[in-house]
């Protein structure tokens, strides 16, 4: 499976702001992957999706459930865009958190 840092666009980061930081590296610029924009399924392409929901219990990890459900951690990303959620303080207790099958289809829509 693809990285979700591919066809990503990179950036120089030479703002002032970090000028300190800079110095501090002795380097001109830091290179910074740009934030990608992710499009929520539409209708159409959620029929497609497969959901299999998930309580939220104290422990709960969106890397946990890749694993379980992917068979890689890496892919925590896809089930936090899926619900909306960008981290597990979002989620609380006793929520239902959907993890979207079959991956591949879930990457697709990205391109990834």
């Amino acid at each position: 499976m693809a990285s979700r840092y591919l066809n990503r666009f990179i950036t120089r980061n030479n703002n002032k702001l970090y000028k300190r930081t800079l110095e501090d590296r002795n380097v001109k610029y830091i290179r910074q992957y740009r934030s990608p924009v992710l499009l929520y399924p539409t209708a159409q392409q959620m029929t497609r999706l497969q959901k299999v929901g998930h309580i939220w219990t104290r422990g709960d990890r969106f890397y946990k459930l890749a694993h379980k459900h992917y068979g890689e951690s890496q892919y925590w990303w896809v089930i936090a865009w899926f619900n909306k959620t960008p981290t597990e303080t979002h989620v609380s207790l006793g929520d239902v958190v959907y993890v979207p099958l079959p991956l591949h289809a879930i990457l697709n829509l990205f391109k990834v």
